[in-house]
């Protein structure tokens, strides 16, 4: 099958630091190349790919040390280049959430949409409602729920490489919270944990400017008071075997309708169990007394981490390898692009009959 896999443009793919979206594409692109089928990624220079590269950028938005830039322009040059060839593929699998749709629409039942943000936003139902065409892909059950009535092809939960990841079968010193710091992702959480339990907490973590201000009156201060929390910074792939592996759980103490949440799967890769508030996907994800625990506040978290130490690492990273690599989630994707081939073929047949 020919498969073109388009991402967004912000970070490398995968990503060089911080980056759900285009880690995930990096992923499944390399693991349907593995599986026999031609892909091109249409992404920015610097990618990192099995796949045949077209460049459509330089470098990515985020880390472009270019003082003006336009993520705007980068992605129209990006879609009509798209366009140009489309021709040339039997699937084009967008990531770019809903910047396609005006561009794609006779051509959209050979396209796939996965769309990895929340979509309880103001202005979305009308557009799932004016271009009705488009197949999508929730990445879980739960992120549909604002728009039941939209155009579902399947859920496919992400995948990652197993390769990867190398775990870790001893329980770990510390407590782990890995991604962004920001409001909804409830770094404050985290750390009371760790203060009620008296154990040291590694905060590895990305701060957005839009984040910069919370950081600094909300978070920074629980940090500077407490001795037990380090806060490492953003980090790569390159560091997270480590820095998960080492971890005696992953505090995932969200307070938000979470998507996915790649970090669980990250961990659990690590062979790391995972503690985590009861929102969004988290209940699709983790299985309560086998990967980590599902909590719904602070003295049900305490608990939790205490008995995540009995649990088997191994089992952990066992049921990643077997519910969240990035073959499974290939396989999945190929089944929904079969899926469309099958409805492109009886739309020309019932055309055809008149």
């Amino acid at each position: 099958m020919r498969i073109a896999q388009v991402p967004p443009l912000y970070e490398a793919v995968p990503p060089r630091l911080y980056g759900g979206t285009e880690r995930v594409v990096a992923h499944l692109t390399d693991a349907l190349v593995d599986l026999g089928h031609e892909v091109t990624l249409f992404a920015s220079g610097e990618a990192k790919t099995k796949a045949r590269l077209a460049s459509v950028r330089d470098q990515a938005i985020r880390l472009d040390p270019a003082p003006l830039k336009s993520d705007l322009a980068s992605h129209m040059t990006q879609l009509f280049e798209v366009r140009r060839r489309a021709a040339e593929f039997d699937v084009i699998h967008f990531h770019t959430d809903i910047m396609h749709f005006p561009f794609f629409e006779e051509m959209a039942d050979k396209t796939l949409t996965t769309l990895h943000g929340r979509l309880d936003l103001k202005d979305l139902p009308d557009v799932y409602r004016r271009w009705p065409q488009f197949p999508l892909v929730s990445i879980s059950d739960d992120q549909r729920r604002p728009v039941p009535f939209a155009n579902w092809a399947g859920t496919v939960h992400h995948g990652m490489c197993a390769e990867l990841y190398r775990p870790s079968y001893e329980p770990g010193g510390y407590l782990a919270f890995l991604g962004r710091i920001s409001p909804e992702k409830r770094p404050d959480r985290a750390i009371a944990i760790a203060q009620r339990l008296g154990m040291r907490l590694k905060i590895a973590a990305k701060v957005d400017a839009a984040d910069q201000r919370y950081f600094q009156e909300a978070i920074e201060p629980l940090i500077a008071a407490e001795p037990l929390v380090e806060f490492v910074g953003e980090i790569g792939d390159a560091e997270k075997s480590a820095f998960l592996g080492g971890a005696s759980a992953l505090l995932f103490p969200i307070d938000w309708p979470e998507p996915f949440g790649l970090v669980m799967i990250e961990a659990m890769a690590c062979g790391t169990p995972v503690v985590a508030y009861a929102c969004g996907s988290v209940p699709e994800v983790i299985e309560n007394g086998i990967t980590g625990y599902i909590v719904h506040d602070e003295d049900e978290a305490v608990d939790a981490v205490r008995r995540a130490l009995d649990l088997s690492r191994r089992d952990v990273r066992n049921r990643f390898e077997h519910r969240f690599s990035a073959t499974a989630m290939a396989k999945r994707y190929l089944e929904l692009y079969a899926g469309l081939g099958a409805a492109a073929s009886l739309n020309v047949a019932c055309i055809a009959n008149g």
